[in-house]
């Protein structure tokens, strides 16, 4: 988001379907100002982005949606998930209480209906009018919704779902008032009734969304419970004094005690202590890691068994927990290219529905003749428009993405949307920056080798005295390595830094000089003598510092950014995923194909720009590959912002993490595999779902008309339609539950169990 754009978020109550999502996102970019606009089933929320300059767009935008008949309100980022789940409370309340009245109203007619008169009391003249007017009752009461919402629709030009539930209910319900008032008027007919249809078609849309609504409830219970993870209160310190304030106005730099059994409200380093800290309920990590002074904590992990003093370095929504949270509630809007293809199919399936119902009581009335023709007709069209309801369709994308992006923010991974979601799953080249992101990014000393005269303790004395004041992260691995052998550095000298060659100063009386063998030659050092060492630490991937002292070199210390523990593992874990790994680095190539040996990675771009890092993408793009790159820095963003997933690593910079899609806020690089094995499974998962939606309607719409009655006689009776129509919604709703359950039991995040096939590349 630019500075001179807004973001805000809407709660918006009475959606039911993807139409309802279409016809409110299609209003929003049609008030001046709406830059783009991203409207969630799942949540009931809209995240309107408006040009800053535009006073009262979002007045107009609120206006709008309520001339739809929705109503809508701003929320903070901060309370949006509070907010959505007391409005699903409240909905589940509310559709509770209509389901089951509307099913003590059908009750009777469905008992009245089925008997035939065969019941004591039955069959009387007050049988048809009582069906009647308790159908009536139930569609003025509790099914009064779906048939105002289908009315809201009609008057701005917009049909769905509810539409097909609404014509299907008046078709049963007024067939059966005329063929009533027809045996009134003297007819001798026995009156057909439908009006049970019409009853037990409402009560299961009620029935249905209650059970929805309680499915959305359990999906997002791995982030509801985030919000429980941070404390309301900290012990905040004060000239040394505690005192006790709200959590919420903690700032960047405060210094908080946390005791054991207390959770963290912040990230940060911790000053003083140890303690063990449990990730588990954050990153899913299952064992406790030990903390000590200089390490750095995150909000909402547990204090097990210290008491810690720790400096806040973010806070608030900038912390852990409260990035998870918004990450999550900004990627559950973002709309999948697989989500935009069933809006388009969702865009003209309810008139193609409606023109289907149509030909079935035309065609009926030519296949039977008269008025039992009408009456067939009218009751294959009801069955038609019941069971052709795309609330599966609409479902199918948005449950299973609000599962993965939930499950990867337990994982600590931050997932900026469905459409990331998909990408992710598609990927089949991963560019990887070495410096922070396959390596620690602290380089420290592995080798010193004096020549001889010189003993190592001299050797890294000297020169970690005239590294102390250098910012380089080469001279600070020199310096630590002193400071860790008890080495007393106070009297350092001044240095004389040459940027990009090396530096120098006084030592002892002595001139020490330590840098590049170029440099140290134009200042007529025989560098010969230590050449073979350099060159071999150099193709051992170290970084060979060479020191002369008055003239004569006297050694080469060599440094090396070492390997993280989990990037070995996690390049072998990418390329049995079927990924082609390629390393890309401003680093020497002698350095990075060390590097990459060790990691197992066969592709290496070395001494790279960061305009040569975004040429190798589109290079990439150019061969038709889907491409991430993972990267941590300033010069990684250009390639982070042009590869198809954009990849940060959580310690990067803020630059490189605002150009991405996906953050990897904890683990690392090993969080990696975990994110693509997510993707894959989270993309099956809705490919599963929209071939069970399109499937049911292309198997049910034809039976529902009647195409089987002349040859086997099978057919659909408008309840049995509304019934299966709810069964569908529900199968959807119940894979989506399952690949939480496989999600969370599968071991992503930690390994890949080798026999669990719904969680591999599809």
């Amino acid at each position: 988001m630019s500075p001179s754009t807004t973001e805000t978020t809407l709660t918006i109550t009475g959606m039911t379907c993807a139409a309802c999502v279409r016809r409110v996102t299609t209003a929003l970019h049609g008030v001046p100002g709406v830059q783009a606009a991203a409207v969630d089933l799942i949540t009931r929320q809209a995240r309107v982005t408006t040009t800053a300059s535009v006073h009262g767009a979002i007045p107009q935008v609120l206006g709008r949606i309520r001339d739809l008949g929705y109503d809508a309100e701003p929320v903070a980022d901060s309370q949006a998930h509070a907010i959505h789940e007391r409005a699903t409370m409240a909905e589940s309340r509310d559709l509770a209480r209509a389901a089951i009245l509307a099913a003590l109203l059908t009750t009777p007619v469905v008992i009245l209906a089925m008997s035939h008169g065969s019941l004591p009391g039955t069959g009387s003249w007050w049988d048809a009018p009582l069906q009647i007017l308790l159908t009536t009752a139930v569609m003025l009461g509790p099914g009064r919704s779906v048939l105002l919402a289908a009315w809201r629709g009609a008057r701005h030009g917009s049909l769905d779902m509810n539409t097909l539930v609404t014509l299907g209910v008046l078709a049963a319900w007024s067939s059966s008032v005329v063929s009533w008032a027809q045996h009134l008027l003297g007819g001798t007919h026995h009156p057909e009734l439908y009006a049970e249809a019409a009853a037990v078609i409402l009560t299961a849309v009620l029935t249905g969304r209650w059970l929805e609504v309680g499915a959305r409830r359990r999906l997002a219970d791995a982030v509801a419970g985030l919000a429980a993870l941070q404390p309301d209160h900290a012990e905040r310190l004060v000239d040394g004094l505690p005192e006790t304030v709200p959590a919420a106005s903690l700032t960047i730099g405060d210094v908080l005690r946390v005791r054991p059994g207390d959770r963290f409200p912040i990230d940060g380093v911790i000053l003083t202590g140890q303690t063990l800290i449990d990730a588990a309920l954050v990153t899913g990590e299952s064992l406790p890691t030990e903390a000590r002074p200089g390490d750095t904590v995150h909000a909402g992990t547990l204090n097990r068994t210290g008491v810690v003093t720790v400096r806040a370095t973010a806070v608030g929504a900038a912390a852990t927990i409260g990035r998870i949270m918004a990450s999550v509630v900004s990627a559950q809007t973002g709309r999948a290219p697989i989500a935009r293809m069933a809006d388009r199919i969702s865009a003209v399936f309810v008139p193609v529905v409606l023109g289907i119902a149509l030909l079935t009581v035309l065609g009926w009335m030519l296949a039977v003749p008269g008025l039992e023709g009408l009456r067939v007709g009218i009751g294959h069209a009801v069955a038609v428009l019941v069971i052709a309801c795309p609330c599966a369709l609409g479902l199918a994308t948005p449950a299973a993405i609000s599962v993965g992006i939930a499950r990867a923010a337990q994982l600590g991974i931050l997932v900026r949307g469905g459409a990331a979601i998909e990408t992710a799953s598609r990927v089949d080249t991963v560019l990887l920056d070495k410096t922070g992101t396959l390596t620690t990014g602290e380089p420290r000393v592995v080798d010193i080798l004096p020549l001889s005269g010189m003993s190592e303790e001299r050797l890294l004395h000297l020169t970690a005295l005239v590294e102390v004041g250098s910012e380089h992260p080469l001279g600070r691995a020199v310096v630590r390595a002193a400071q860790d052998r008890g080495m007393d550095l106070r009297d350092a000298p001044a240095s004389t830094v040459v940027p990009g060659h090396g530096l120098s100063a006084q030592v002892d009386g002595c001139t020490v000089a330590i840098g590049t063998s170029a440099w140290l030659e134009s200042l007529g050092v025989a560098v010969a003598p230590v050449r073979p060492d350099a060159e071999r630490l150099a193709e051992a991937g170290r970084t060979p510092l060479i020191a002369a002292i008055d003239g004569v070199a006297a050694g080469v210390i060599g440094v090396l950014d070492t390997p993280t523990p989990a990037a070995r593992q996690a390049v072998a874990d990418l390329l049995s995923l079927g990924v082609d790994v390629a390393m890309v680095t401003g680093d020497r190539a002698a350095i990075a194909q060390a590097v990459a040996r060790d990691l197992g990675i066969s592709t290496v771009h070395a001494e790279t720009t960061p305009e040569g890092k975004a040429a190798l993408v589109a290079e990439a793009h150019g061969r038709g590959r889907i491409v991430a790159m993972v990267g941590d820095g300033l010069n990684d963003a250009p390639a982070v912002a042009g590869a198809d997933l954009g990849i940060a690593m959580g310690s990067g910079t803020q630059v490189a993490q605002a150009a991405a899609d996906v953050v990897l806020a904890q683990g690392g690089i090993a969080a990696l595999p975990a994110t693509l094995r997510i993707a894959h499974a989270t993309t099956r998962a809705i490919r599963q779902n929209l071939a069970w939606a399109f499937a049911f309607n292309l198997m049910g719409i034809p039976i529902a008309a009647g195409i089987l009655v002349p040859s086997t006689g099978w057919s659909l009776s408008p309840m049995i339609a509304s019934a299966a129509m709810a069964l569908s919604s529900t199968m959807v709703l119940l894979n989506a539950w399952r690949l939480r359950f496989a999600l969370r039991h599968s071991g992503i995040g930690q390994r890949m169990p080798a026999d669990q096939s719904d969680l591999r590349p599809s």
